[in-house]
C-alpha cells in the first residue's frame, strides 16, 4: 500500500496531471451520456431497423477512421495538442447539437461523419497529451503504463455516473436533452483546453519522414499486425455486445430503461481499482500476457450473458466487464504507445483505429446477428470473436521498445 501511495503522489501534486484528469472526466461524461443508448436512439427514436442502424453506425465509424488518422498525423508533425483538442471539442458540440434535433437517416449520417468524426480525436489526443506530460515529468519511462492507466481510470469514473444521469434525463425529458447534455460536456472540455493547456510544438515536427518509414516497418511486422487484428476482434465483440445489451434488457428480459442505466454504471465502479491494479501489475509483468488474461475474461463474460434470465443477473457480470475494459482500454493504450514513444498521437490513433475498425465490423455484425438470431445469441458471436483474439495474441511479441530501431 505504501508503494502504491508513493506512485500516486505525482497524480495530485502535478498541475498538468490534474488537468488531464479533468479532461478525461469531461470526455468520458460526453461519451457515457450517449454511448449506452445509441442503439435505443437509432431503433426506437429514429425508427431504423437493426440492419439500417448497423449501416448508420458503420458510416459514422468509417468517417471517424479516415478523419482521425489524418488529424493524428498532423498532431504529431504540424499542429499542437491544444489546437487538435480545441478542434475536436468544438466539432463535438456541433455534432451533438445536430443529433439533438435531427431524426432522419441522411442528415444524421452527414452530421455524424463530418462533425462527430472530427470530435472522435478528443480521446486519443487527450491520451497523447498525457503521454507527453509524463515524458516531461521525472517519472521513469518504465512506470508510464501505471500513470496512463490512472488517467484512463478517470475516464472510467465518468462512466460510473454518466449512464445513470443520461437514463434519468431520457426518461424525464427526451433524447434531445441527452444529446444537449453531451454537447455541454464538450463545451466544458473546450473551455478547459482554451484556458489551461499550453501550446507546445509537436515532438515529431523535425523527424516526420524517418518515423513515417519506421511506422510502415512496424505495421509490416507479423507480431504487431497479429496483435492489432486481435484488438480489432475484441473491439468488434465489445461493440456488438454494447449494442445488444440494452436491447437484451428491454426486449428479452422485459427490463426498464432505469435498469439499463444501472447495468452501465456498475462496471465503471469496479474499473477504478482494476485500472490501478493492472497498471501497477504492468510495471512488473509482460503487458501482452496481461492482455491475454483480459481476453480470457471476455470469453467468460460473454458466455455467461447467454444464460441470464433476469435483468439483475447482469449486474454481477459487469465486474468481469470492468476487468476486461481495464486491460483492453487501459494497459493496451500504453502497449501501442511504447512502439512509437516520439509519436504518441499516431501510436494512440493506431490503438483507436483498432477500436474504430472493430466498431465498424461490430455495427454490421450487430444488425445481421440481431436480425437473424435474436439478441441473446448475439453474445455467442462475441465469445467466438474473443476466442479468435486470444489466438492472435498468442503470437510472441518482440520487445516494444525495440520496434523502431529494428530492421
Amino acid at each position: 500500500m505504501r508503494h502504491l501511495l508513493q506512485r500516486c503522489r505525482p497524480l495530485y501534486q502535478l498541475r498538468e496531471f490534474r488537468v488531464i484528469f479533468l479532461l478525461n472526466v469531461l470526455v468520458g461524461l460526453g461519451h457515457s451520456f450517449v454511448g449506452p443508448f445509441m442503439s435505443v436512439f437509432g431503433t426506437k427514436e429514429a425508427q431504423m431497423n437493426p440492419v439500417v442502424f448497423g449501416t448508420f453506425m458503420t458510416l459514422l465509424a468509417v468517417g471517424g477512421i479516415v478523419i482521425a488518422t489524418v488529424l493524428s498525423h498532423y498532431s504529431d508533425t504540424r499542429y499542437s495538442r491544444r489546437s487538435m483538442m480545441l478542434l475536436g471539442g468544438v466539432f463535438g458540440i456541433l455534432g451533438y447539437v445536430g443529433f439533438a434535433y435531427l431524426r432522419t437517416f441522411l442528415p444524421l449520417v452527414l452530421v455524424g461523419v463530418c462533425f462527430l468524426g472530427v470530435a472522435s480525436i478528443t480521446f486519443s489526443q487527450a491520451f497523447a497529451y498525457a503521454r507527453e506530460a509524463i515524458s516531461r515529468s521525472a517519472i521513469p519511462p518504465g512506470e508510464s503504463v501505471f500513470y496512463m492507466n490512472a488517467f484512463r481510470m478517470f475516464y472510467a469514473l465518468a462512466w460510473t455516473v454518466g449512464p445513470a444521469i443520461s437514463s434519468w434525463v431520457m426518461v424525464a425529458f427526451s433524447f434531445r436533452a441527452v444529446f444537449l447534455c453531451a454537447a455541454t460536456c464538450f463545451l466544458a472540455f473546450v473551455i478547459v483546453v482554451w484556458n489551461v493547456v499550453p501550446e507546445v510544438t509537436p515532438t515529431g515536427s523535425n523527424t516526420t519522414t524517418r518515423d513515417e518509414q519506421s511506422l510502415l516497418k512496424l505495421l509490416g511486422r507479423w507480431d504487431v499486425f497479429a496483435h492489432f487484428f486481435a484488438f480489432v476482434l475484441i473491439f468488434t465483440a465489445g461493440t456488438v455486445g454494447m449494442m445488444a445489451l440494452p436491447l437484451l434488457v428491454l426486449d428479452v428480459l422485459n427490463g426498464t430503461k432505469e435498469q439499463v442505466g444501472i447495468v452501465y454504471c456498475i462496471a465503471p465502479v469496479f474499473e477504478l481499482p482494476f485500472m490501478l491494479y493492472f497498471g501497477l501489475l504492468a510495471t512488473r509483468r509482460d503487458t501482452a500476457a496481461i492482455i491475454r488474461a483480459g481476453i480470457v475474461i471476455a470469453i467468460v463474460y460473454y458466455g455467461l450473458l447467454i444464460a441470464v434470465q433476469m435483468p439483475w443477473h447482469i449486474y454481477p457480470l459487469q465486474i468481469l466487464s470492468a476487468a476486461l475494459t481495464a486491460v483492453t482500454s487501459g494497459v493496451a493504450i500504453s502497449y501501442f504507445q511504447n512502439y512509437m514513444p516520439d509519436f504518441p498521437g499516431t501510436a494512440t490513433n493506431l490503438f483507436m483505429n483498432a477500436m474504430r475498425i472493430g466498431s465498424t465490423v461490430g455495427y454490421l455484425l450487430f444488425g445481421t446477428l440481431a436480425w437473424g438470431f435474436g439478441y441473446r445469441r448475439v453474445f455467442l458471436g462475441c465469445a467466438l470473436l474473443s476466442v479468435g483474439a486470444l489466438a492472435l495474441m498468442a503470437v510472441p511479441a518482440r520487445k516494444p521498445g525495440a520496434a523502431l530501431t529494428s530492421g
